[in-house]
């Protein structure tokens, strides 16, 4: 039977360390901690174990850092991390198929090394949960895109040389006609796009299937040809809205030919656009049928880009109440078309979502003065954080007001604070927890990194870290999420159509969590990369200390107040 705890931790007193395994969407944060004051100065590593549901034998997790050889090489092949051990307090694994039924069994042994350069190994510690969707059956599934365009794990898998060219066009305004010339298309465009990208489609699917449904969509973004195919399917049961602003609205774009083709199938009169004061950026799929009551939003554009290079979020939901407040929002966007005329309505207002015993609750935008929602979450970050933030903001850090403000002010104090924000101008901000902003640029990994890594896609120009969430007090009964298609701005509270939810919960605050480090330590290491380029040295793991004064690799997870913090709160 499957474990339906979402948190889950190791039970073997005799293993030297502690495991808590957190369940993801689609993936599993593991986190270790040792029992005793300090580890021992031979202990190098951790080697990760796997048992898939109905497997009767467990797989290593790989590690593509490396003890350097006995001549002083770098091993450039992939290793066994009982070979080559993980040299960190947390990891976060991807199993190659999370939807299986069951239980995914997870073995974490401690790893040690002698003098002469011998591995042997401990008391190991094991932990299982189910990792499959939904987060809540039937009620709510939080998904994901990858996001992982720039990773060894897409040059592994699917080509570095110009392999993002066969299977995403770069040019927007060419994405309805796009043919993907990639030999592995079908199985990469799946991988790339995760859970959000097939969550979004199941549910296009069911509405098709359910004669009785009437389907409501708001589009910012609209140039994926699998979405725009199966809204044709549904007739004159679809009322669309699409944004006009901008590249939207001008000759020749894609939401151009999207209108086209859907007002022929579902007529003129269903078909709109339109940008409010600024934008229309929902993303949102509203399907109201006798079988199918369900609702899509968060920060998933209906784009290649969106579903395929970015990092995004969609949030699955599912009832009629739900479905209530979504299509009441749509209905008043359909009538009003200004911050003034749409602010004074009921769904620019925060209201109870309906999402069963899940505290949810909902705002539309644009917002007017009275129902403004930005100071409300930047008092709630600045004044009501007591344990952790962790927020994925696009352009934090080049843009000045109250949510930069309030995440200044939680990272002067004893919280622990992770972040990261896109650049104006190509690139990431990772805020690390000492309060350091730091840059990293995909970009660089194009031309080069250090051994045994090999140069990534660039993926093109354009925002790469779409998300928009900030997860307050994960580890506490307090947890919550802010999250939607909500930029955390000005322009999003007072000028946009947006969609902004908070969810007051423990697992779905978990699962953002999981979600943010997974991204967080992917960038993060891009930085040891660029750094280790610019100084030309060797990527390796650490031996253990052979010399008195030589330090072990984890003497800075025990002396560095901000990475114990980071040891202590995940495990």
């Amino acid at each position: 039977m499957a474990t339906t705890d979402f948190q889950v931790a190791g039970r073997n007193a005799n293993a030297r360390f502690t495991l808590k395994v957190h369940r993801g969407e689609g993936m599993a944060l593991l986190a270790m901690n040792w029992k005793e004051p300090q580890p021992p100065r031979d202990f190098v590593g951790f080697a990760i174990m796997y048992r898939p549901p109905g497997s009767d034998r467990f797989f290593v997790l790989q590690n593509r850092l490396s003890f350097l050889t006995a001549d002083g090489r770098v091993v450039r092949d992939l290793r066994p991390t009982t070979q080559s051990p993980i040299q960190k307090f947390r990891w976060v694994h991807f199993p190659r198929n999370p939807e299986l039924s069951g239980d995914y069994l997870y073995r974490v042994v401690p790893v040690f090394m002698n003098e002469a350069g011998d591995l042997s190994y401990g008391e190991p510690q094991e932990a299982g949960l189910e990792l499959r969707r939904e987060t809540y059956p039937g009620v709510v599934n939080v998904t994901y895109t990858r996001g992982m365009v720039s990773s060894q794990a897409f040059v592994e898998r699917f080509g570095r040389s110009g392999a993002i060219n066969t299977l995403v066009p770069d040019d927007a305004n060419k994405g309805l006609t796009f043919n993907p010339t990639h030999p592995d298309a079908k199985e990469a465009l799946a991988w790339m796009g995760f859970e959000a990208r097939q969550a979004i489609l199941d549910v296009l699917d069911e509405a098709i299937a359910d004669a009785t449904a009437k389907v409501y969509v708001v589009a910012y973004d609209l140039n994926e040809p699998e979405v725009v195919s199966r809204l044709e399917q549904l007739g004159g049961r679809l009322q669309v809205i699409i944004d006009d602003e901008g590249s939207h609205g001008a000759s020749g774009s894609a939401e151009n030919k999207a209108e086209k083709r859907l007002a022929a199938t579902a007529g003129g009169t269903n078909v709109k656009r339109q940008h409010m004061d600024k934008i229309q950026h929902n993303k949102t799929i509203v399907v109201d049928g006798d079988k199918a009551k369900v609702v899509v939003c968060g920060s998933t554009n209906f784009s290649w880009r969106g579903f395929y290079v970015q990092a995004n979020n969609a949030v699955v939901a599912r009832g009629s109440a739900v479905v209530a407040s979504f299509r009441t929002a749509f209905d008043s966007y359909w009538k009003n078309n200004t911050a003034a005329a749409f602010g004074v309505t009921n769904p620019a207002k925060l209201n109870k979502l309906g999402l069963g015993d899940l505290d949810t609750q909902v705002a539309f935008s644009p917002h007017v003065k009275d129902n403004a929602q930005l100071d409300g979450i930047a008092d709630d970050i600045a004044n009501h954080t007591t344990s952790s933030l962790l927020y994925s903001l696009a352009f934090l850090y080049q843009t000045k007001g109250a949510i930069r403000k309030a995440i200044d002010q939680v990272t002067a104090s004893p919280a622990f604070v992770y972040g990261m924000s896109d650049r104006r101008v190509g690139g990431l901000d990772i805020q690390k927890p000492d309060g350091n902003v730091a840059p990293v640029y995909p970009s660089a990994l194009a031309r080069g990194v250090p051994e045994p890594f090999k140069s990534e896609p660039t993926a093109g120009g354009g925002n790469r870290m779409h998300h928009k969430f900030v997860v307050i007090d994960f580890d506490k009964p307090s947890a919550r999420v802010w999250l939607g298609s909500y930029n955390f701005s000005t322009p999003a509270d007072r000028n946009n159509g947006e969609n902004l939810l908070l969810i007051r919960d423990k697992r779905i605050a978990v699962a953002y969590m999981v979600e943010a480090l997974r991204l967080f330590d992917h960038y993060h290491f891009r930085i040891t990369q660029q750094e280790a380029k610019k100084a030309k040295a060797k990527l390796s793991l650490a031996t253990s200390p052979r010399a008195a004064g030589d330090v072990p690799w984890w003497q800075e997870y025990y002396a560095d107040p901000t990475k114990i913090r980071d040891r202590v709160l995940f495990s």
